[in-house]
Formats: structure tokens, sequence, C-alpha cells
């Protein structure tokens, strides 16, 4: 099973509590990462790929902070396959690549892209991106993204992944804090965005 995600930011102490930009409600960070990681694992399997479409933490100590990183990563069920965000460094992707782990199944855990990565699944093409592509009218293609956070783009082939997006109220259950989107998922917010777009249009 694939799953999408962006925006993680883990370890990132300015988001907890209320801000204009991406608040979280949670009391400090070890809380927000428990409850996320807890929310990751109850889906992802060991067999699974989740793709991490940029943002992926923003520790106080840069570098430093890296081996918490690390550690916190390695918690998550899956192979991660991370896009770059504007707040990832190369640095960070050197690091994990020189940690990375075998899983089970005999691939690595971490697996690295620069801008974004082509993908097919139920009939269509996927762009995953960090940014949003302005993709014009397209038939079959769809690019899932994250960076804008609680900013929904007015395209129906844009879906925000991100673990604050708008598009996640187009599920019919409510979507745990940090939890990946799946390739499933994918197809229920892609058609209910589709319909709430064209009736404003009317």
């Amino acid at each position: 099973m694939k799953f999408f995600t962006s925006d993680t930011h883990y370890f990132h102490q300015d988001l907890l509590g209320d801000n204009d930009f991406a608040p979280r409600p949670f009391k400090d960070l070890a809380t927000m990462h428990e409850i996320m990681i807890k929310n990751w694992n109850a889906v992802v399997k060991e067999t699974d790929t989740v793709y991490h479409l940029g943002d992926i933490a923003m520790h106080k100590d840069y570098e430093a902070g890296y081996p918490e990183i690390l550690a916190l990563l390695m918690q998550l069920n899956g192979q991660i396959i991370f896009i770059k965000g504007n707040h990832d460094h190369r640095t960070l992707f050197k690091f994990l690549a020189q940690n990375n782990s075998v899983l089970a199944n005999g691939q690595n855990k971490f697996a690295f892209a620069d801008v974004g990565i082509i993908i097919k699944f139920n009939h269509h093409q996927y762009y995953l991106t960090h940014y949003p592509l302005l993709l014009g009218v397209t038939k079959n293609i769809r690019n899932l993204h994250g960076h804008v956070h609680h900013y929904s783009v007015p395209i129906k082939e844009n879906i925000n992944v991100g673990v604050d997006a708008p598009e996640l109220d187009f599920l019919p259950d409510k979507q745990p804090f940090g939890r990946p989107i799946s390739e499933n998922q994918i197809d229920l917010i892609a058609a209910k965005k589709a319909t709430v777009l064209a009736n404003m249009s009317q």
C-alpha cells in the first residue's frame, strides 16, 4: 500500500499552541511526537511505502539534532521516500542516507528525491512534489503536494496531503493527526474536492 504525507515538522517547537501559521494543540513536543508516531503506525505496515513530500523536521539544534530526528524516523513503519521541502537540508538527507537501515524485504528504510517523483496508481498519474504545481486542465494527472499547510489550492487536480491540510476534511471520517493518507483515500478526497469546487462555480 502507498501512503502520502507532508509537513510533519517534527521538533518544531514554535508550532505548539496557538499561532497563525500552523497551530498544533499539544502541550509539548514529546506528546506531539508520541501521537504522530502512534497514528502513523496504526495504518502503515513494514511492507508499505510512505511518500513524505517535504518539511520533515525543524530541530532547534540544527545539525546537532539530526540523531534525534533519525531516532524518531526509525520508529515509523514502512519504507519512507522523502521529497525535499524548503525546510529540508541536503545535509539531513546525507545523514539519513549514511545511517540508513535495510528492511526485511531488502529495501532501504529511506530513499530520497530532490524535486519530485512521478508514480501511477488507480488509473491516474501522480506528480509528487513539495510545492503545488499549476498543471492546467488535465485528464488523468493529479499533483500531490504539501507546503501550504492550512491552504487548499482551488484546483481539483491539486491535493494537499500535509498533516494539517484542509483536504483532510473531505474524508468521511476525521483523520488522526500525523496519519498518512492512503492511496484509496486519495480517490475519496479527489472526488469530494471536485464536487465542492464545481458547486462553488455555479
